[in-house]
């Protein structure tokens, strides 16, 4: 890649490595596990009410070995898309040495559809950390955590991105655009598209007080920094956001806050930040991996991992609700020699009540593992240890989340390992294949993706328990339009022979105000709302404040009662999801 070739540019792994060196955990031994003697590590046994236990050898395959010709060290985690191909990106390697993004079939063929670096000055960006997101317009977005821009010191400052399945790249944002790189600079994380079609996402540093920030760009290039954190409020938020069940946005900060051990926190869509959680190294240290909601009805309960800190100083998981109360399910390195792995890098996946995840350090070998964790039962087990093979073949060091395909197989990356450059892995994860609404959500008549596996023929779709119309695009691809009367319920794909698959979760119907009468009225006064989809309201506010009486009348009509302490302000209704109306309710004396 030119000049920045021989000089490699710092990820944010690297960046977190030296931050760690100076943090006040060191003591406790939570970082650079040394491979070479990590078997002559004993760690202490941690008396838990947690049964732990390594898994049977599965059918644990490695599709595909980087060469660095096609890439090298994939950082980020691989996405599947509407093709039913996989996409994701390497951090290095390609033609010109600066990261790709590739194509993967899930037989292994991997084909390259961009090489960084190819514009001048690399203003098209290099060396990106993050995966990728597929828009409903069928294109990809992703960030590079650096260019050719001197304003960041040697390593630039990052992009955003926009390419279509067949490799055009377009440039959204250059970051450090504004004068002092208020906008922010070096993203790790991966975008998230929000129900409004923007998408959202994080740099790790810089903003006003060099410490990160939180941004919104839209798919034509309209970018808005919502938060600059302070260090005090958080710094470092190396795994990006998600949205809630809630509209909200949630994430989390490797570093800073009260005790300067990362964060949780809370975001709306115009930048309102609230502290949900500041760790302090007991419950956790660095959580650099981001959150995962679990799909309703389980969620709106968050799940993480912290890199850091626990009982045993080697990282934890942990569960947090969107009130912020924090329990720390398990601790890593409870087995004797981190049998159960250590240090986890990366974010988690849930499915059901079971979340699904990888450590970048410990195992049989000290390269890492692949685990699960059952909420419900407690139970950790250790799936598979990295580098159980000659000369690690199956790769090691694995920094990304996993992606589970609809055909249930867990697929995943190491930065290392295989041919020397990282590898693509794939495990089984013991359920059954499914289908995934994309997106999850949508108000009466809008049309959705159904993204799975073997579709042709399919003879039913229902999406919240109402049949609904649908096309057959491909073998791994239907249209359907969410139906009138839809419930919060699953969707379902019926197949010939008599199978239905599934979605994970539920698909969250979008209520809808479309009135409501009075326009105006004291305290106490009975407003009659009218709308879609409300039969599942669980709340109504006027103004911001909840009011405390309130009937469901049908699917198509809310009565509430105006609360005491209610001031001017829109109606909202929530169900999964929250609709607000087009106009305020006034509150009179």
């Amino acid at each position: 890649m030119k000049n920045l070739t021989a000089l490699r540019l710092v990820s944010f792994f690297s960046l977190a490595f030296n931050r760690a060196e100076t943090n006040a955990m060191s003591s406790r031994q939570f970082a650079g596990m040394d491979k070479l003697n990590w078997g002559s590590r004993a760690c202490a046994l941690l008396v838990l009410c947690v049964i732990t236990a390594i898994a049977a050898p599965a059918q644990f395959n490695t599709p595909h070995s980087f060469d660095g010709t096609d890439g090298s060290t994939p950082y980020g985690a691989l996405v599947q898309g509407i093709d039913g191909n996989l996409y994701g990106t390497t951090e290095q390697g390609g033609a010109n040495g600066a990261g790709t993004v590739f194509k993967m079939t899930t037989g292994g063929t991997v084909t390259t559809i961009y090489n960084f670096c190819s514009l001048a000055s690399c203003a098209d960006g290099a060396n990106p950390n993050a995966g990728l997101v597929q828009d409903t317009d069928g294109n990809f977005y992703g960030t590079t955590f650096g260019n050719d821009n001197p304003t960041c010191g040697a390593f630039g400052c990052g992009t955003v991105f926009k390419i279509t399945p067949g490799g055009t790249l377009t440039t959204l944002h250059s970051f450090c655009a504004k004068s002092s790189c208020l906008d922010g600079g070096n993203p790790t994380a991966a975008l998230v598209q929000s129900t409004d079609g923007n998408l959202y996402g994080t740099t790790s540093a810089f903003g006003k007080d060099l410490e990160g920030t939180v941004f919104k760009i839209t798919t034509s290039g309209k970018f808005t920094t919502l938060h600059t954190f302070t260090g005090t409020d958080g710094n470092s938020p190396y795994g990006g956001v998600i949205q809630g069940i809630d509209g909200n946005f949630y994430g989390t900060t490797g570093y800073g806050g009260a005790d300067g051990y990362g964060t949780v926190f809370k975001i709306t869509s115009t930048g309102k930040l609230t502290t949900l959680h500041h760790f302090n190294g007991t419950d956790g240290a660095n959580p650099y991996g981001g959150l995962v909601q679990f799909p309703y009805p389980v969620g709106p309960l968050l799940c993480g991992t912290t890199y850091a800190g626990g009982a045993n100083g080697y990282g934890t998981i942990f569960e947090i609700t969107p009130a912020g109360t924090l329990t720390t399910d398990y601790s890593f390195c409870s087995l004797g020699a981190c049998a159960d792995g250590a240090n986890p890098s990366a974010g988690l996946i849930t499915r059901g009540t079971t979340v699904f995840g990888t450590t970048s350090y410990g195992g049989a070998n000290g390269y890492g593992v692949l685990f699960d964790y059952s909420l419900l039962a407690s139970t950790f087990v250790t799936d598979y240890s990295f580098c159980s093979k000659t000369d690690c073949a199956d790769g090691e060091f694995p920094l990304a989340a996993l992606v589970e395909d609809t055909n249930t197989n867990l697929y995943g990356t190491t930065s290392g390992g295989g041919n020397g450059f990282g590898t693509v892995f794939s495990y089984p994860s013991g359920s059954v294949p499914f289908v995934e609404p994309l997106p999850n959500y949508g108000k009466v008549g809008a049309s959705i993706q159904i993204l799975g596996t073997n579709l042709t023929g399919a003879t039913e779709v229902t999406i919240g328990g109402v049949k609904a119309a649908f096309t057959v695009v491909s073998a791994s691809l239907i249209t359907a339009k969410v139906p009138v009367g839809a419930q919060l319920a699953a969707v379902k794909v019926s197949l010939p022979g008599g199978l239905v698959n599934e979605s994970v979760g539920y698909f969250l119907v979008t209520p809808q105000i479309k009135s409501f009468a009075p326009l105006s009225g004291p305290v106490g006064t009975s407003v009659v709302i009218k709308g879609i989809s409300l039969s599942g309201t669980t709340e109504v506010t006027f103004g911001g404040v909840a009011a405390i009486t309130f009937t469901v009348d049908s699917d198509t009509q809310v009565t509430a009662t105006v609360p005491t302490g209610a001031v001017t302000g829109k109606i909202a209704i929530t169900t999964a999801t929250t609709a607000t109306s087009a106009k305020s309710f006034t509150v009179t004396p």
